[in-house]
């Protein structure tokens, strides 16, 4: 067991004295096993609950309500969180119940869904949140029978004192035990006692999704509400000029058009406060549907907007952001992307002399990779409620990153953070574009403006045409080598628009004794942000492709060559700021080899890439089949090292999803621009993968061990890229260096 401090850096574990709460819990979900219960069972919800601590109480009943702090979009964290908890608290796990918690900074702390960090970030908190309520039963069981409270032991929420044969219920001491002090430690398990953490729960919302419950942030309804659209630019570097709200409110339902403008002039955004159009105008009527034909008919101009230049609060402090303005086009950017490519870069890494090495080189491999603007295509479109009444603000909303819209929301109503309260709903999909959250300020504003309760829903072209884009990319790599083909140099430069997407400092910096790494960037209007692993999303594809043609041209294995470098990095790396663990690379390599049967398998058009991102290492072995010239993908084989593995079954599900979502990616996504415009404002035009086109089949393999856990969500998206290029090569015997490898093609070629 480890022992830990009921502190937690600079945040002390919260504590509640016992309350009685009526029986009534709202939004709650049984955590059922696979077990078959009545209707009746499940719906048994205590008269009285038993408040331990902000995270849980326990009813008289013996049910266990585990609120879960972090924001859902799929990833499944309202069952792994609760898992954390209940494996600590030592309870059964089918008498647990889950409750959403609100945003609530002091009780639950950073209330994030992104990074790949959810569980990484919740495994100490949230097992010191069961294990510190534990003891405390323990305490009051011990004051009860007037023994020492080390003699008592604990299995599913029965405390027993051997040596008497004594036994209590965690309810019958529950009230007694939120009176306790907290205790200033207290004991975790170890990971081999683990009964609960490593076994595969059934997702806790799964019955309300497939019956249709409401629960995402679109479902949320309150009487007598208004609903509301936006009118936004039709381009990029486009703003509002004029609109006359009299066009619309004499068409049936229509209440008004209003000018919303999300930041205050003298507010000082932040990272996550980004929005492309944050002056638009807002249609409020009585239904959706009249709200459309509104949008349709209302009388507004464009202009374009000027250059701007402001200060940001960046991660490390002020920064100073440039906006451009300009209607921007795809076939313009292609031409400065090069301009830039063609130039020198900012020097982030050097190793060695790469410089004398290219110079005296037998050889010089160089490739050139791109990557376009994506959308997020959330399958919810960006959504919010809000209620302004006074000086009280009521939000309903799905996002990300409750406490980032925080400062804008206040600074732009007016209101302090301690009038706010706000309802996390679950999201119809994120992996980014629900972390800026602009959308929250303009229905509060609306509210506020039309002081009534205002339902704000994005359409879907909307969604797709307001940003906010995976960043469109390019990377160079050079390879020198001698004349025996060793290689001694590699190269890269790579840059974006508006950003870098270079990782200096991952494989193979590290294992290359001249190394050189560039990047640099070009400002532009139209608005990006994190997409599903940022910027590792195109680096993977880009730097596993070229690691390919490298062994291809040494005459050796892909794998093999992999880790002869990792061997390299391991036993004498270079450097010291390499930022992964090459052994535990290795290691992910070693396993997709053993399982994907690398080595005897007959299939010959095999794609092997391997990846380190948010703190996990991932490799794939993809097998593809032509079918009239058309990739079909068969069998991707993955393997993956993030630790403790919380719940199996829906770990593996994030990373079908990945898998899935990234040859969709790889083959087809794209979002191009003419004079500001995006191209693609729909799926009758922006490419998705089909169900038809998914992988026949997928096997997902864990290494294990006992490390902490590290990111999940994001690691098997990037290296699918890389996967799929090195599969086609085998197919056709051409190379892919720009994405989508078939964008809107039927077939090859």
């Amino acid at each position: 067991m480890s022992t830990l401090k009921t502190k937690i850096g600079r945040r002390s574990f919260l504590k509640s004295s016992a309350v009685a709460g009526g029986g009534l819990v709202i939004g709650f979900s049984w955590l059922t096993s696979c077990q078959d219960k009545t209707e009746a069972e499940l719906l048994a919800m205590p008269d009285e609950w038993f408040e331990i601590n902000s995270y849980l109480k326990i009813g008289d009943n013996g049910v266990i309500s585990i609120f879960s702090p972090n924001p859902e979009f799929g990833q499944n964290v309202r069952t792994s969180m609760p898992m954390l908890i209940a494996e600590e608290l030592d309870v059964d796990w089918n008498k647990v119940v889950v409750e959403q918690a609100p945003y609530h900074k002091d009780k639950y702390g950073f209330q994030f869904t992104g990074g790949s960090r959810g569980i990484m970030s919740r495994w100490e908190p949230l097992r010191l949140a069961g294990a510190t309520a534990k003891q405390m039963l323990k305490n009051a069981a011990a004051n009860t029978w007037n023994v020492d409270a080390s003699e008592i032991t604990t299995e599913n929420g029965v405390l027993t004192h051997q040596a008497s044969g004594q036994t209590l219920n965690y309810e019958d001491v529950a009230s007694a035990a939120g009176k306790l002090a907290v205790p200033k430690e207290v004991q975790v398990k170890d990971v081999k006692d683990f009964k609960i953490i490593g076994n595969s729960k059934k997702n806790v919302d799964r019955q309300d999704i497939v019956t249709g419950k409401s629960m995402f942030g679109i479902d949320y309804y309150e009487e007598g509400m208004l609903y509301a659209m936006l009118a936004h630019p039709p381009a990029f570097g486009m703003t509002v000029d004029t609109f006359d709200p009299e066009s619309v409110k004499a068409m049936p339902g229509i209440k008004d058009a209003v000018l919303i403008k999300s930041y205050k002039d003298d507010y000082t955004r932040a990272n996550f406060d980004v929005n492309a159009f944050p002056e638009i105008v807002a249609i409020i009527g009585e239904s959706t549907w009249q709200v459309m034909q509104a949008k349709k008919a209302l009388k507004v101009t464009w202009k374009p907007i000027e250059d701007k230049t402001e200060t940001i609060n960046g991660w490390s402090g002020p920064e100073t952001k440039f906006t451009p303005a300009g209607l921007e086009s795809s076939t313009a950017h292609k031409s400065e992307i090069q301009k830039f490519a063609n130039q020198p870069g900012t020097i982030v890494r050097k190793d060695g002399n790469p410089k004398a090495e290219f110079e005296k080189a037998f050889n010089i491999i160089e490739r050139e990779y791109t990557a376009p603007y994506l959308a997020h295509n959330c399958m919810e479109p960006l959504n919010a409620f809000a209620k302004v009444e006074g000086d009280q603000v009521f939000v309903a909303a799905a996002l990300q990153i409750p406490a980032f819209i925080m400062p804008a929301l206040t600074s732009s109503l007016g209101i302090p953070e301690e009038n706010v309260s706000m309802e996390i709903r679950r999201m119809g999909g994120g992996f980014g574009r629900k972390a800026y959250a602009h959308y929250v300020v303009e229905a509060a504003l609306i509210s506020k403006q039309m002081n009534a309760p205002i339902k704000l829903i994005y359409s879907r072209e909307d969604d797709m045409s307001n940003g906010i884009y995976r960043p469109t990319y390019h990377a160079r790599y050079k390879a020198a080598f001698d004349e025996n083909k060793n290689l001694t140099a590699i190269h890269i430069k790579a840059g974006g628009i508006p950003e870098s997407p270079l990782f200096a400092n991952r494989f193979p910096a590290g294992a290359i004794d001249h190394y050189l790494a560039e990047e640099w960037k070009i400002d532009s209007n139209i608005t990006i942000g994190a997409f599903r692993a940022p910027r590792s999303n195109f680096m993977a594809g880009a730097e596993q492709a070229f690691l390919d043609e490298i062994a291809e041209y040494m005459g050796k294995d892909p794998i093999d060559f992999r880790l002869e470098l990792l061997a390299k990095a391991e036993k004498n790396p270079v450097g010291e700021k390499n930022d992964y663990d090459a052994s535990r690379y290795a290691g992910v390599l070693e396993l997709v080899r053993e399982k994907s049967n690398w080595d005897t398998s007959q299939n010959t058009h095999r794609g092997i890439s391997a990846y380190f991102c948010h703190n996990t290492y991932v490799a794939h072995v993809l097998d593809l089949e032509l079918d009239q010239n058309k990739p079909v993908v068969t069998n991707v084989c993955c393997a993956i090292d993030c630790g403790v593995v919380v719940n199996p079954d829906a770990a593996k599900n994030m990373a079908e999803g990945g898998i899935v979502d990234g040859i969709g990616n790889a083959l087809f996504g794209e979002m191009t621009f003419t004079d500001g415009k995006p191209d693609k404002t729909n799926y009758d035009r922006y490419r998705m993968i089909r169900m038809s086109e998914a992988p026949n089949n997928i096997d997902v393999y864990f290494v294990e061990n006992e490390i902490n856990p590290t990111g999940m969500g994001e690691p098997p998206f990037p290296p699918i890229f890389g996967a799929v290029a090195n599969a086609l090569y085998k197919a056709t015997g051409t190379r892919q260096y720009s994405q989508p490898f078939m964008g809107d093609r039927q077939v090859l070629g």
